[in-house]
């Protein structure tokens, strides 16, 4: 048995703080919440507790320190990418986020899904991380997002990915490629909807796949009990996502009014991203990815505020490396600078992401839940930027990081 004692937690479902704070917990799970501390006893002083933060999209083996952006995909075979994961790992689970969902590889790995193989380790014990999600290969089509073409013009047959490893045209391909991200250890399905700011594969909004081809993937992963994640900017892109069956939105910069409405009235999820689009360095990009950066960054402010306004599920997702690992926090004070109340965002990052990704255990303080907690120097529904300053984390009722030790 043990008690964590702090000056204040958050009841996320209230929007407020309650004071003190104290959570009894055992054998990973929380026991009990306020009341007299029971057990073992660690004091954390001023700090507020908060349950374990979610970020609903990351590649945890992209970016970090040691890849050079532009020639990692050609340079890197898969074990440096498992390795440098290690790190990535370690960091964003010391930032206070618990949970990832990691959302789409996209290159070449003879067909083994890496995430699958972090998530295992991290599991057993073996190395430092959050609990992970994996979605394996993204699914995309030839020359669409996320089928690496940076090489194509010069040097053809370079980086040309298999089936296995999510390059699918017509509905057998995408028969094919979805039910072997199953069989090998997906848990859920990423798909690439439309183009993307950083893809030479023409206007950001275009719609990649027919309806036919995203009804295929929604039918083999709903089946299968899974969920499906699209990346996706265009409004049209969107709307044909979600008449699709799509679960979740990626981004959505370039939604309009009807996308937004079609999204809230359909129960699906939208996951933000939105710090990328003021903190990501483009200055050495193609000035064709500069020009698309330059057109969709600032409607990604008006976009998040009206599906907020409306009424969509959001959940906190931050694309990292887009930003670094680790600094995931940013985006919860970039969501509030743009609008959304501190309150809000919060529930984007535990209750909202929690039930995106099924799990009734996690993203609350209270009885019976998993013991992911974490502690911030401060009142977060205050100063929101407190999140990026844990200094306190337990996953699965194990303690990670304790700055607030004597």
């Amino acid at each position: 048995m043990l008690t964590l004692k702090a000056a204040g937690l958050l009841d996320v479902d209230a929007g407020e703080i309650v004071r003190p704070g104290t959570v009894t917990v055992d054998e990973g799970r929380i026991v009990s919440v306020g009341g007299a501390p029971d057990g073992e006893v660690i004091d954390l002083g001023d700090s507020v507790l908060l349950p374990g933060l979610m970020d609903m999209e990351v590649n945890l083996l992209m970016g970090g320190r040691g890849e050079n952006p532009g020639l990692s995909q050609v340079q890197d075979d898969p074990p440096t990418r498992v390795l440098r994961a290690v790190g990535n790992a370690r960091r964003t689970l010391r930032a206070g986020f618990t949970t990832v969902r990691n959302l789409g590889l996209f290159v070449k790995t003879g067909g083994y899904l890496l995430d699958v193989a972090l998530a295992k380790a991290i599991d057993a014990g073996w190395i430092e991380g959050p609990r992970v999600i994996p979605a394996g290969h993204a699914i995309t089509p030839t020359g669409g997002h996320l089928d690496p073409t940076m090489f194509a013009a010069f040097m053809p047959g370079v980086l040309e990915l298999t089936i296995e490893e999510g390059i699918a045209n017509g509905v057998d391909e995408i028969r094919k490629a979805v039910r072997y991200q199953i069989k090998h250890g997906a848990q859920l399905i990423k798909v690439c909807c439309s183009g993307g700011v950083m893809s030479l594969t023409g206007e950001a909004g275009a719609q990649h796949y027919s309806d036919e081809e995203l009804r295929v993937i929604v039918d083999e992963a709903h089946r299968r009990g899974l969920r499906v994640a699209a990346h996706t900017h265009g409004a049209e892109a969107v709307k044909h996502a979600v008449a699709c069956g799509i679960d979740c939105i990626e981004h959505g910069f370039l939604m309009d009014d009807e996308a937004i409405h079609m999204l809230r009235d359909n129960d699906r999820f939208l996951v933000t991203t939105r710090r990328l689009a003021e903190a990501m360095d483009v200055s050495r990009a193609p000035k064709e990815l500069q020009d698309k950066a330059a057109e969709m960054f600032p409607k990604a402010r008006t976009s998040i505020k009206a599906a907020y306004e409306a009424g969509v599920k959001i959940a906190v997702g931050t694309d990292a490396p887009a930003i670094p690992h680790g600094k995931n926090a940013d985006e919860l004070v970039t969501l509030v600078d743009w609008g959304m109340p501190p309150a809000a965002v919060l529930r984007a990052a535990t209750v909202v992401a929690a039930d995106l990704i099924n799990r009734r255990d996690l993203g609350r303080l209270a009885e019976g839940y998993l013991a992911d907690i974490i502690a911030v120097p401060g009142d977060p529904l205050a100063d929101i930027s407190v999140t990026r300053s844990v200094n306190f984390v337990m996953k699965g009722g194990k303690v990670f990081k304790n700055d607030c030790a004597n």
